[in-house]
């Protein structure tokens, strides 16, 4: 079978990286194009990646097996209304805009278009993303192993069998990183507060952040457990626990993406 060729519109970070994570898996760059409204990041992605790039959106739409919308949601509906009419048969459209429903995509881009949504965050700009993907009715099996090529590029996908599981996976690993990065701050705050340099601090923080969670990637236990096994009886680890459970951080933790879920929800009928 033929590679497909793989169109983007919207050259920035995230198409950069989802581009680039393609070229080291063996796609020819012949088979890439990226178009921009500015010439200038249109120029640059060419230079950077040597692969085809224009400022003309309507042109890229009609050459291009899968079409990757990658603008921002507010720009979105201008961005699907002025794209041709007539495209290549067959074209998957995938959007990674956040809030924009697969129903008000196939409003604007026209009935029976193959759409997968997909929810990706940012350690993909390090090629260590997760993404939640969702295909309508008219996704073939095939345009599903194209989504899950192109997202796998930077990290791993995971596919959902109903859209509006789109908002938890934005709460979870859509906002999930800055939930992270709060919780870093706070530890290296503390650490300072302890008498630490600043600078020890942070480092003993971020690389006890990067090293548990490869621990929970490649366990064969849960977090839970991988919790009990540092939590010895009668141990400072415990004390920190029993601190955090008492100031009830479960539920602080529900509490704060159920608000991200809603706001996604919320969001997808403002920019119907």
């Amino acid at each position: 079978m033929t590679a497909p060729t793989i169109g983007f519109i919207g050259a920035g970070n995230m198409a950069s990286s989802l581009i680039g994570g393609m070229l080291q898996q063996g796609m020819q760059p012949e088979r890439i194009l990226a178009s921009d409204h500015s010439a200038e990041q249109a120029d640059k992605l060419a230079a950077e990646l040597n692969i085809r790039t224009c400022t003309d959106n309507a042109k890229l739409a009609t050459e291009c097996d899968v079409l990757v919308l990658a603008v921002k949601p507010q720009v979105m509906q201008a961005v699907c209304r002025a794209l041709p009419g007539e495209r290549k048969p067959g074209q998957l459209i995938i959007s990674i805009a956040a809030g924009i429903s697969s129903a008000s995509l196939g409003q604007w881009l026209g009935d029976g278009v193959a759409i997968v949504r997909c929810m990706p965050n940012t350690p993909s700009l390090r090629r260590q993303g997760v993404s939640g993907l969702f295909a309508n009715a008219a996704v073939t099996a095939e345009q599903k192993r194209q989504a899950e090529d192109i997202l796998n590029a930077v990290g791993i996908s995971l596919w959902l069998e109903e859209e509006s599981q789109i908002d938890a996976v934005t709460a979870v690993s859509g906002s999930g990183p800055a939930y992270f990065f709060y919780m870093m701050e706070a530890m290296i705050a503390a650490g300072e507060q302890l008498g630490l340099p600043r600078a020890t601090a942070e480092r003993l923080t971020l690389y006890t952040a990067l090293g548990a969670a490869d621990m929970a990637v490649h366990s064969d236990v849960d977090a839970a457990e991988l919790r009990r096994r540092v939590s010895s009886p009668g141990g400072t680890t415990e004390q920190a626990i029993n601190s955090f459970a008492n100031d009830d951080l479960p539920q602080i933790v529900a509490r704060a993406m159920q608000a991200a879920a809603a706001r996604a929800a919320e969001m997808s009928r403002e920019l119907a």
